[in-house]
């Protein structure tokens, strides 16, 4: 049996996921029932009220097939004011309506006295395993996952990933970690991806491309949605360029972000908040912009490895009209 690869030279944290970026917590709803496989992931990024504590972000959309919402906010103005939700196509209006009752129930001045809150939720098809128009996907199980969020979270077949494919087998949630040294201070950098994307001839596990002999000619389809967490103080301009490295990871494992692939990828740090009300935000002295080259090479080593764990910590499901996906590990010599 292939023991999955590690990828890169840098050290991973001690769980070898995005909770390895302190305060980063997990959780997840899984619906495993007949037709209906799928689910809501919610990443959160400190255990505060995000509204209140805003904390900076941005994102790349590498190839927009994509149905998400709240990333034109995130580009404007550079903050997270809710965790970030994952889940099926067509269940990302009712993840949204959760997420704005939630931050509502928190904060009673929204939408009257202060501004609205800008829900940010992202999705890939799980249509081939999941009974995509069943519309299972309810506000309560994004409850269910925000309450859950732990450091020692579940990968592979679990949450949003449940109904996922990638690379015409069983893909799902991974997550990964890579330490690094700037200046003396170490920073941690972490990833957690939604794989849905590739079809078997295209794949790479560490630069090897396992899938060659399998000569299929079908395009590439499906998403990816690349979560990349640090700890290093970085303002949003910095974040931006953070997220685009995602897609190295992802290219190394011979995606070429087809023309019907959802390629998404958001950045975010845990250095430093920003207060919703304030007059003057402080902002800590930021990495400069010469010394950030290992923190690229972190989030592309997180992501290639986080898209390799989704596919070996994947277990089979069966789904809708008898659809089934094999793990990696079924199939193995």
């Amino acid at each position: 049996m292939i023991a999955m690869p590690r990828i890169g030279s840098l050290t991973a944290g001690p769980l070898g996921t995005i909770a390895d970026v302190a305060g980063v917590t997990v959780g997840h709803c899984t619906l495993d029932e007949g037709a209906v496989q799928t689910g809501v992931t919610v990443v959160r990024p400190h255990d505060g009220d995000l509204y209140r504590s805003k904390v900076p972000a941005a994102a790349s959309v590498i190839n927009g097939f994509g149905k998400s919402i709240g990333l034109v906010q995130v580009d404007e103005l550079g903050v997270l004011e809710t965790p970030i939700a994952l889940t099926n196509t067509f269940g990302v209006g009712t993840v949204a309506n959760a997420q704005i009752r939630d931050a509502i129930e928190a904060n009673p001045s929204i939408g009257r006295d202060w501004p609205t809150v800008n829900p940010l939720v992202f999705e890939c098809n799980d249509g081939y395993l999941n009974d995509i128009q069943a519309l299972a996907v309810q506000e309560s199980h994004y409850r269910d996952a925000l309450h859950g969020c732990d450091a020692g979270f579940e990968r592979g077949s679990v949450g949003a990933g449940r109904g996922m494919s990638c690379f015409d087998m069983k893909g799902g949630i991974g997550s990964a970690s890579r330490a690094v040294r700037i200046a003396g201070r170490e920073c941690m950098t972490g990833a957690l991806v939604l794989a849905n994307f590739g079809r078997i001839p295209m794949l790479k596990l560490d630069g090897i491309a396992v899938g060659r002999a399998m000569q299929q000619h079908e395009p590439e389809q499906g998403s990816i949605i690349m979560i990349v967490a640090t700890d290093a103080p970085l303002d949003a301009r910095q974040l931006r360029r953070l997220s685009l490295r995602a897609a190295a990871g992802l290219a190394r494992t011979g995606s070429v972000y087809g023309h019907g692939s959802g390629d998404i990828a958001l950045a975010f740090t845990t250095a430093w908040t920003v207060p919703h009300l304030a007059d003057f935000v402080p902002v800590p002295a930021l990495v400069a912009d010469a010394r950030l080259d290992p923190l690229f090479q972190a989030a592309a080593d997180s992501v290639e490895q986080a898209i390799v764990d989704a596919l070996f910590s994947a277990e089979p499901v069966t789904g809708r009209d008898g659809n089934r996906r094999l793990s990696l590990k079924d199939m193995q010599p």
